[in-house]
């Protein structure tokens, strides 16, 4: 894998599929390894480093689902849910177990390199845009140079997502920000009014930063407005 192009790790058991994929791809600047079933996509995606993983739900051996599980477990590669199945359950339950987007197979190649170059360059849009580089909010420190958020001295093992979720929260300490307000700063596409991945995002980031939605030490939720974050030990806004 030595090679100046972006790696793009391909999981979908469509060869037909993924040499169309690849191959439009390859005239952009990267450079996919496709695999065909589950067992083996999941050992090639904890054994590289890729810049991206694309991944099929609809898999033999080990489905999508339970990679997606997995890998979130010890990265946040980007990743980018590719199925056939159309149903907002499924795109639910893709969004949050960590996924980053999802696209039904039915887009053409040109918007799944959009989404592609999307979640790719969402970080470093965000970090172009904060001068300083750490934000420490009581016992919270988010580094957004090495992209790490730490809690009580523990590492939080955030999604592309989440992390860039939580850092315009924190550069937003006290103010509420609506729904559309971080759809439009965390993503480089217009989506529905009622889309609910932020809902989605917000609750698998206070998941992991044990954060409790009655009463929350940092993540609020006003009310018909959005969220807002604060720091607080019992409840009590500090």
């Amino acid at each position: 894998m030595a090679s100046n192009r972006i790696q793009v790790l391909l999981i979908d058991d469509d060869t037909k599929y993924c040499r169309l994929i690849t191959n439009y791809l390859s005239g952009f600047g990267y450079e996919v390894h496709a695999v065909h079933h589950g067992g083996e996509g999941l050992q090639f995606a904890q054994q590289g480093e890729w810049g991206a993983i694309i991944l099929d739900v609809m898999l033999p051996i080990i489905d999508g689902f339970e990679i997606l599980r997995q890998l979130r477990n010890d990265t946040a590669t980007p990743i980018l849910m590719l199925t056939s199945l159309g149903e907002e359950a499924d795109r639910i339950v893709g969004l949050e177990l960590g996924a980053d987007d999802y696209l039904a197979k039915t887009a053409s190649p040109r918007e799944l390199l959009a989404r592609l170059r999307a979640i790719l360059r969402r970080g470093s849009t965000l970090q172009s845009h904060v001068p300083q580089q750490e934000i420490i909010i009581g016992p919270l420190c988010i580094n957004f140079g090495a992209r790490i958020a730490i809690l009580d001295e523990e590492v939080l093992h955030l999604t592309p997502v989440e992390f860039d979720l939580l850092l315009v929260l924190a550069q937003s300490r006290g103010r509420v920000k609506t729904r559309e307000d971080l759809l439009n700063e965390i993503r480089d596409r217009n989506y529905d009014v009622f889309d609910r991945s932020i809902d989605v995002h917000i609750s698998s980031l206070r998941r992991k930063m044990n954060d409790d939605p009655k009463q929350p030490r940092f993540i609020r939720t006003v009310r018909s407005a959005g969220y807002m974050l604060t720091y607080s030990e019992q409840g009590k806004e500090k």
